[in-house]
């Protein structure tokens, strides 16, 4: 194996320095976040107190998915992600923007979503505003922190991991000590009420759980970075999986047991509701100051990952080059910055967290429709070195399972699907205006050499 992507002396190669336990807790960190810490009371409204059964069900949906990943990432071991094998199975330029952008904007919706998660019971703890004025005050220094660049940006984000997995593991500890004494009400994670039905409400509950367990598609940008990809990121990425999905229902578990369905439901702070009523006393401020700053560090990722894709697509072409604009003495791209930014405010400003969770999952399920169609599309361009290769039903099974929850059947609202639309349509404007502006130029250039031609 190189020891880098690009030719031996290439300017741009980037190291292979990433083992495969540092792998593993790059993926077990991306999952983790304000999924778990802001969508617990949601997914119990769907379901009733068995709040666990719906994030064991999107476990084992998104593993499926994941050995599509599993197989292309080892197979074409590059950063870029769903674009790229997008681009390879089907090799149609507007395809690989959609998908790409629509991978972008979700990141946006997620740190949105985040943000409104800020700016409830969480921040309550210490001061009384509007949610929405928390939220926008939060984005305002998330902004700050990603102009600021990106070491200063990675430093931050490794720091809130660590909290945020310490937070998890003191819901964690709080449930084990209240098992020990007895305290609780262990039955009801048995209960089963949903108001839709037990399939659709198991459909709607999964497919909100499956917002806790997306940020693993964010690890195969590392895959020009890891030491050996074919043999390490399978391990990795099914193992981080598993890892986060035992500790979101350790969670879950917790939650159900010590607080009634009702209050978790009806509270945008529902792990803040545990630390209350445990019987391992706790600081609810300290773990609401652990919570903000989970969810801090999920809109950070995602706001990074965000502004650099629209930077990345500006500096190619593919959208209008004002968005590649970099600050002179930051070296950040603060046009893309901007322009992110004021999605998110919008967003913020006319959504929910539910909502916004929603329109995240179903713009990624259909991001991971598609990947799980290129993998076997994909089967027949062969490559010289070893890699895992996924028996053909999971990928097939993951595509028809990630259409099925994108569908309205799971009981998302229409307004979800109004906003997806409308955010990829915002994508299809910027694609066609820039075609139109690059053949404009291209004319008045062809034009200009024709006359210059003797």
């Amino acid at each position: 194996m190189t020891e880098t992507t690009a030719a031996p002396g290439s300017p741009h190669a980037l190291k292979r320095v990433i083992g495969r336990w540092t792998l593993l807790l790059f993926v077990v960190g991306d999952i983790l976040g304000a999924g778990i810490y802001a969508l617990v009371g949601k997914v119990a409204g769907e379901v009733g107190g068995a709040l666990w059964l719906p994030f064991l069900v999107a476990f084992t949906l998104a593993a499926l998915t994941a050995t599509a990943y599993a197989e292309l990432v080892g197979k074409y071991p590059r950063a870029a992600g769903a674009a790229l094998y997008a681009n390879k199975a089907f090799g149609l330029p507007f395809v690989t923007f959609i998908v790409a952008f629509a991978v972008l904007m979700s990141g946006i919706t997620s740190a949105s979503a985040a943000a409104l998660a800020f700016g409830g019971a969480y921040l309550g703890e210490f001061v009384t505003v509007p949610v929405v004025v928390g939220a926008l005050v939060f984005l305002a220094l998330v902004t700050l922190v990603n102009f600021a660049g990106i070491s200063e940006s990675i430093k931050v984000n490794v720091v809130l991991t660590v909290i945020e997995a310490f937070g998890l593991l003191v819901i964690v500890a709080i449930g084990v000590y209240a098992l020990l004494r007895g305290d609780g009400e262990p039955a009801r994670a048995l209960e089963f009420h949903p108001e839709t039905g037990a399939l659709l409400g198991v459909l709607g509950g999964t497919a909100l759980a499956f917002y806790a367990l997306l940020g693993f598609e964010d690890s195969v940008n590392l895959a020009e970075e890891a030491k050996n990809p074919p043999r390490d990121f399978p391990r990795a990425l099914f193992g981080g999986l598993a890892v986060a999905t035992v500790i979101y229902m350790a969670v879950a578990f917790t939650a159900t047991t010590l607080v009634e369905t009702e209050t978790l439901v009806n509270s945008t702070g529902p792990l803040l509701e545990v630390v209350r009523v445990a019987g391992l006393a706790f600081p609810p401020k300290l773990f609401a100051l652990i919570a903000l700053l989970a969810v801090g560090n999920t809109a950070l990722i995602n706001m990074l990952m965000a502004s650099r894709l629209v930077y990345g697509m500006a500096r190619e072409g593919i959208v209008p080059r004002v968005f590649a604009a970099v600050h002179p003495r930051r070296s950040t791209p603060w046009a893309a910055i901007l322009f992110t930014v004021a999605v998110a405010v919008v967003l913020v400003a006319t959504g929910d967290v539910g909502g916004l969770a929603d329109t995240t999952v179903l713009l990624l399920l259909c991001v991971f429709a598609m990947v799980n169609a290129a993998v076997l599309v994909l089967r027949r361009d062969r490559v010289e070195h070893g890699h895992f290769r996924a028996p053909s039903w999971m990928p097939a099974l993951g595509a028809a399972v990630c259409l099925l929850l994108a569908l309205p059947v799971t009981g998302r609202g229409a307004e979800v699907y109004l906003r997806a639309g409308l955010l990829l349509g915002i994508g299809a404007v910027l694609w066609f205006v820039n075609r139109l502006f690059l053949s404009g130029r291209d004319g008045d250039r062809s034009g200009s050499e024709r006359q210059q031609s003797p």
